[in-house]
């Protein structure tokens, strides 16, 4: 007689009006991800709940009932996660993982697989957002000078000067920065070149344009002489122009670890400063606006804490 190897789940629902109070959680994963996919979520956003789901049955087991589950239980989960898991969390992943918590147990609630719904009473981080780091107005200057400075072999490097103008100039994300193409750079008016950023949102791609200073373009040509791109901007990847931008950093005595993040907040600082409209630095940052209202919050602060940075510098 073969041995046949039993199913993890033996009674696992076949359709959500299947699932119980006695239900493992473990078995209703499968069918959550479909209702997450029937909702109209991204692909992206499926991974990341689903993620989510898996760290929680790593906690308390995939064999656990999902009327065990207690509001205290998901505290208990949380408080884990953050601060005995010994993996750092982000404030934004924290918020996620509460978000896929509370959608989770609506779902399940709305089934009648619970009495109740324990993760409603479960709360979000309280507080405005840990400031962000930004260049203020000298350590933009001595960051491109930094670059400026930079060698390939024994010539002048264009490349660290280019992505650090192009980041400040734009305040566009990585991503964005991987998928530009030579042909984004629209030149038609020399006096006022733009950038064609193309934006993923749900596997659609939004459009929008961004001015660039007069002088990128010559910029971008003798970047171009040096490393022949033929179709993307960049011939390197998003990782090395990470570290391109530490070194720069570093050379520059920036106080903290120059990023993609870092010089997005500073072009919105420094558009902020020069008197641009809040609805022009949203749009040309891509943001929606929902997102708008913390990412504002934090520009306003950022700008406030180098005012009175400078108001406290000597002459």
């Amino acid at each position: 007689m073969k041995n046949k190897q039993l199913p993890l789940f033996p009674a696992a629902p076949q359709q959500p009006q299947d699932i119980t109070r006695k239900t493992p959680i473990g078995a209703t994963l499968a069918l959550f991800a479909r209702h997450l996919t029937q909702e109209g979520k991204s692909e992206h956003t499926v991974k990341a709940f689903m993620a989510d789901m898996e760290l929680l049955l790593e906690r308390t087991g995939g064999s656990t009932p999902v009327s065990d589950y207690t509001t205290g239980a998901l505290n208990d989960f949380l408080a884990w996660m953050e601060f005995e898991r010994g993996i750092p969390c982000s404030r934004k992943t924290y918020a996620r993982r509460v978000t896929t918590l509370k959608v989770f147990f609506r779902w399940l609630y709305t089934l009648s697989a619970v009495p109740h719904d324990p993760a409603k009473a479960v709360l979000q981080r309280s507080g405005p957002a840990p400031l962000s780091a930004a260049l203020n107005p000298a350590q933009v200057q001595a960051a491109l000078l930094a670059a400026r400075r930079m060698k390939r072999d024994e010539d002048h490097d264009y490349r660290p000067e280019l992505i650090l103008q192009l980041l400040l100039q734009t305040g566009i994300k990585k991503s964005e920065t991987e998928r530009l193409l030579l042909t984004d750079i629209d030149r038609t008016n020399p006096q006022s070149p733009t950038l064609f950023v193309r934006q993923k949102a749900k596997d659609i791609y939004k459009e929008r344009r961004i001015a660039l200073e007069a002088a990128l373009p010559a910029l971008i040509d003798a970047y171009s002489a040096q490393y022949q791109p033929a179709t993307t901007l960049f011939t390197c990847t998003t990782r090395n122009l990470e570290y391109i931008l530490t070194e720069v950093g570093e050379q520059a005595a920036i106080p903290f670890k120059l990023s993609f993040e870092v010089l997005r907040w500073t072009s919105a600082v420094r558009d902020w400063r020069a008197g641009m409209e809040e609805e022009a630095i949203r749009e040309k940052l891509g943001l929606s606006k929902i997102s708008w209202y913390e990412t504002g919050q934090k520009i306003r602060r950022l700008v406030d804490a180098q005012i009175h940075a400078e108001t406290l510098s000597p002459e």
